[in-house]
């Protein structure tokens, strides 16, 4: 892993940084996503699944009531909210980890900030509605601030450079309204706006980005980029190839992974780095 161990204070939750990787389980609440979209059901089937990815060994639990897949259907923030505040709520006051509520919303973060979440995974890196970072600052929480930048897919050349231009904008949004950089984690949006050979070199470059500063995420779990490659069309069929992106990501020292199998990817990120203890 990358630089030495840290714990990021999640409004009084410890997240452990830079010694092992730390892995987000998905929990969505919405009926469209694109890979567990309506298995969850209500809230105390929602509470039971954030229980067993806890069991499981997830660092965080990352709830989500807006699906952003490819053509997605918008919802209210009311409507998001009403879906996603009494489960964060509830598993805010009886985990011991982090809650993490992923929305680019900032009326929806605030109310789940309220209810008791400790991170705001932002989609649109506080450039969808910079009333979130706002949001951010007030409760002063830890934030991730993810790439999707339309028009990407479209430019050509390198899409290294492009990320970071994007990344110093959201940083420095971050820094106006007063989140500093040390609450600040990036993901670099794998599969959003982004053709599949961008988001595989994407991934095969991850290391270039700790050039800016922070920790990094990966959010490739079961993703279209992967059903491309592999040929398999179907999201279940996905997780030995989220697998080999998890162990690509521990060996370029990506701090966090975002994922819906818990177990089985943190059984392949800590292999890898028990192997990458001798690398020289």
């Amino acid at each position: 892993m990358s630089g030495a161990p840290r714990a990021l204070d999640c409004r009084g939750r410890p997240l452990s940084l830079g010694g092992a990787a730390a892995l987000f389980g998905i929990l969505n609440l919405s009926p469209d996503s694109f890979y567990d979209g309506g298995r969850v059901g209500g809230p105390e089937a929602a509470l039971e699944q954030g229980r067993r990815l806890a069991r499981e060994g997830a660092a965080a639990i990352d709830v989500g009531g807006q699906s952003t897949r490819p053509g997605h259907a918008e919802v209210s923030a009311a409507e998001e909210t009403a879906r996603v505040r009494p489960v964060v709520e509830a598993l805010a006051a009886e985990l011991e980890i982090p809650v993490s509520v992923d929305t680019y919303k900032p009326e929806v973060a605030w109310a789940a900030l309220a209810a008791g979440a400790h991170l705001l995974n932002d989609v649109r890196g506080f450039q969808g509605d910079p009333a979130m970072a706002q949001v951010a600052a007030e409760f002063g929480c830890p934030v991730i601030l993810m790439h999707w930048e339309a028009g990407f897919a479209a430019a050509p050349g390198d899409p290294l450079p492009r990320l970071g231009r994007y990344f110093a904008r959201s940083l420095e949004l971050a820094r106006a309204a007063g989140v500093p950089a040390g609450r600040i984690i990036l993901d670099p949006g794998i599969g959003f706006a982004k053709t599949g050979e961008q988001s595989l070199e994407i991934m095969a470059r991850l290391g270039e980005l700790r050039s800016l500063g922070c920790p990094l995420m990966l959010g490739a779990s079961m993703k279209s980029v992967i059903g491309r490659a592999l040929g398999l069309p179907e999201p279940a069929d996905r997780l030995e190839g989220t697998l080999a992106t998890t162990v690509l990501a521990v060996s370029q020292g990506v701090e966090c992974l975002r994922v819906h199998d818990v177990q089985a990817n943190l059984r392949a990120a800590r292999m890898a780095e028990a192997v990458l203890k001798f690398r020289r």
